[in-house]
């Protein structure tokens, strides 16, 4: 089995994935928060410090683009291509409403014919492998056959599908019946993702689809970041291996940054997951929430690690949406 980290904007960018495959090693594939390719045919100072290769040297990336326009996927796959990259991904599975509304993302899915012309310049034109993460469709999961047809016409290296429909966002349950109906009439390498978060989910996707190639998981290595490094048979991470891996990374964010008061709001976002790997972490996860001053964010985050006990895995079911 292969494990992919899935895209998370605003969380796993440069740093936090070069920080995190040297402590836990493992990723097959760290996929990049979605860029949107400009009309000018260069990316933007902003995009270049998450894609350039020297803010990705040793970490097994790969860049995802999200447009609806062939030749603005062409130009800036092409351009990556150059830049050494493997593999480009198309982002078909974003359901924001910013994103659908511009007919972009999970957005793209309703307009079948319109992704078919799509495909078809794009792989005339392309020098780079392209793989897709898709949803279902827009409203039901019966559109995904007309869906998988296009896919199925054109040589994408490999299709992760997220079993929802863009209508759903992230709530509810998966819709797996759907997934496991569609598997066997993917003419490419399929990778699995959604709601995969503790130990024993993802163990429990490759003993029902013993021939899936890939798992892609997202808010559960945010949550639990040896999760993976465990799947491979390594130990579960101590309090002593976290706390350093949070202190390097928050050092390396203050670097990057240059300013620590940014550098702990990104820590926060990553908190938001990682507090439920620790035991009756509420009072101590207020106190850092709270935390205005970094001085004060460092000495609450301190003491999560001195503090509290690490759980085997995090809660089950404590991320899902009503």
């Amino acid at each position: 089995m292969r494990y992919y980290f899935a895209p998370m904007e605003g969380v796993t960018g440069a740093v936090y994935r070069r920080t995190h495959h040297e402590f836990f090693p493992g990723i097959d594939k760290y996929f990049m928060p979605f860029i949107t390719p400009t009309t000018t045919g260069r990316f933007t100072p902003r995009q270049l410090r998450d894609i350039a290769p020297e803010y990705n040297v040793g970490v097994p990336a790969v860049p995802q683009l999200l447009t609806k326009t062939a030749a603005d996927f062409i130009w800036a796959a092409n351009a990556l291509g150059d830049m050494g990259y493997a593999e480009v991904n198309l982002n078909l599975g974003c359901p924001s409403g910013t994103v659908t509304a511009k007919g972009k993302g999970a957005g793209f899915l309703g307009d079948p014919d319109a992704l078919d012309r799509f495909f078809d310049a794009v792989f005339t034109a392309v020098r780079v492998p392209v793989s897709v993460k898709t949803r279902l469709g827009v409203h039901e999961p019966a559109e995904f056959d007309r869906l998988l047809d296009i896919y199925n016409r054109y040589p994408i290296t490999e299709l992760t599908i997220h079993p929802r429909v863009r209508q759903d966002f992230y709530k509810g349950t998966v819709r797996e019946a759907d997934f496991a109906a569609a598997l066997p009439r993917c003419r490419m390498p399929v990778c699995y993702n959604g709601d995969v978060v503790t130990e024993a989910d993802a163990r429990a996707i490759a003993a029902r689809y013993p021939g899936l190639p890939a798992l892609m998981l997202g808010r559960g290595l945010i949550g639990d970041p040896s999760l993976v490094a465990r799947l491979r048979g390594g130990p579960r991470a101590d309090s002593d291996t976290l706390r350093t891996f949070h202190d390097t990374l928050y050092a390396r964010y203050c670097d990057a940054f240059g300013d620590a008061r940014i550098a702990m709001l990104r820590m926060k976002e990553i908190w938001f997951y990682h507090l439920n790997l620790f035991e009756d972490s509420e009072k101590h996860g207020k106190r850092l929430k709270k935390a205005t001053d970094p001085r004060v964010y460092a000495d609450a985050a301190a003491s999560i690690f001195r503090d509290l006990t690490v759980r085997e895995d995090i809660v089950p079911g404590w991320f899902r949406p009503a």
